[in-house]
Parts: C-alpha cells; structure tokens; sequence
C-alpha cells in the first residue's frame, strides 16, 4: 500500500469508526428537514410545472447533506491532528503534498457520497426516484463533494482553534448552503435576489445536480458544470500551494 493509500485508508477509518455520529446523524437530519417542509409545502409550493414539491427537495436535502460533511471531514480532521499534536507524525513521512491532497479530498468525497446515498435512500418513502441525466448526476456528486472537501482542507490549515473552524462553517459553509436553492426555485425570487444567486457557486452544485434527477433547472447544467470545475481548480491550486509550503503546520 503506498503512502497516499495508507493516509486515505486512515482518514475513512476515522470517520468510520464513529459513523453513528458521521454518516447516521447527518441523514436523520436532513429527513428532518424532508417531514418538515415536505409536510407545510407540499401542496402549496408548484416547482418545474407539475413537480410536486417533495420529490424537488430530494435531490437538494441529499446534495446539502454531501457537502457539508465533505467540508466537515477534510476541516474537522486537520484541525484536531492540529490541536492534538499528532499532525507532526504525518509530517515525519516521506509524503508530498499532492499525497495529502489526494487523502484528504478523497476521504471527504467518499463520506460526502456515503451520506447522500443514505439521504437518498430515507427518502425513496416520501418520492418516487427519477433518473433523468444519470450522468449528470455523478458529475456534480463527485464535483461539488471535491470542491467542499478541497475548502475543508483550506479550513483546517488556515484555523488555529475549535472556534476559528465553527466560525468557517456557521458563517460562510452554512448560509451559503441554504441559500443556494436547496428549499426553492430561484425563479420565485425578485429579479435583484436572482442575481445575488448566481454569485453563490453552491447554487450550481445545487441546480446541476437536480438537473440530472429531473431534466429540467434553473440554469444550463453546461454553465453549472463549468462554474462548479472552475471553482474546484481554483481552490485546488490554493489548497496543494498551502500544503507544498506548509502553512501553518510546519512551525
């Protein structure tokens, strides 16, 4: 097993070995939000024509549910080997930083994808799956979960406290999140309220990845394709640039 592999096969073992609270408590969450708004809005909120108003949740609760905890597991994981000291054992080992880079984003894509497929399953219950663009709908899983996991990389290295990192995620992961369509159509918004959408590149994860369930968005999924890519090459220079010259973890 080469080094990249041992440090990939470390990080999903950490995540796993508490998936209760990781991959469990994350899909009971968004059923939450499912039996909550589902239940208010369902016949009172039209979406795409005739698309019932649970079955457009799904595909947002389940990509929601990816992202922030592709971000928590990159963030959460350099921050406490940061905090606890244990980050020097890595830095000991011949690994590079496009080695690190490929762990970390790799765990947190494959615990993004672990969760949205749970969410995904809770709620075949509530709407019946629709499969439009299968396609389209692996490219935003694995684009949008890279992209939260290369900022959770950029987090962990760049916070030096517990609070630092809430601060991250509650003021700029989370509301970025939730307003990114995940609750709604941005064509029932004000034209001004509509271009402030387009400013958030969550949106696009978003918008593209319910493209692919049900063949009809907001926007292009060519356009939303090509924000999400490069937005994800731009964070990934910046991310292996910190990594390559040890940032905050080489005192």
């Amino acid at each position: 097993m080469s080094g990249w592999q041992m440090l990939f096969y470390k990080e999903v073992l950490r995540f796993w070995k508490v998936s209760f609270q990781t991959i469990a408590a994350p899909v009971l969450t968004s059923l939450l939000y499912l039996l909550i708004f589902g239940h208010v809005l369902q016949d009172r909120v039209q979406v795409f024509g005739s698309l019932g108003y649970t079955a457009f949740l799904v595909p947002g609760l389940v990509m929601m549910g990816m992202l922030q905890n592709a971000f928590a597991n990159s963030s959460s994981s350099l921050i406490q080997s940061k905090i606890m000291g244990s980050l020097v054992f890595l830095l000991l080992t011949p690994l590079s930083h496009r080695a690190w880079f490929v762990a970390y984003v790799g765990a947190s894509v494959l615990r993004g994808l672990m969760v949205g497929l749970g969410v995904f399953l809770a709620t075949l219950y509530f709407a019946a799956p629709q499969f439009a663009a299968p396609l389209w709908i692996i490219a935003f899983a694995l684009l949008g979960t890279a992209l939260l996991g290369t900022l959770g990389v950029i987090a962990g290295l760049w916070a030096d406290k517990f609070d630092q990192m809430a601060a991250f995620q509650n003021f700029i992961i989370m509301p970025m999140t939730f307003l990114s369509g995940v609750f709604y159509s941005i064509q029932s918004l004000p034209p001004f309220w509509q271009a402030v959408s387009h400013l958030n590149p969550f949106f696009y994860m978003i918008d593209g990845f319910r493209y692919g369930f049900f063949g009809v968005s907001d926007i292009s999924p060519w356009t939303s394709l090509g924000v999400v890519g490069l937005a994800w090459a731009a964070v990934s220079l910046l991310a292996l640039q910190l990594l390559r010259s040890g940032y905050k973890i080489r005192h």
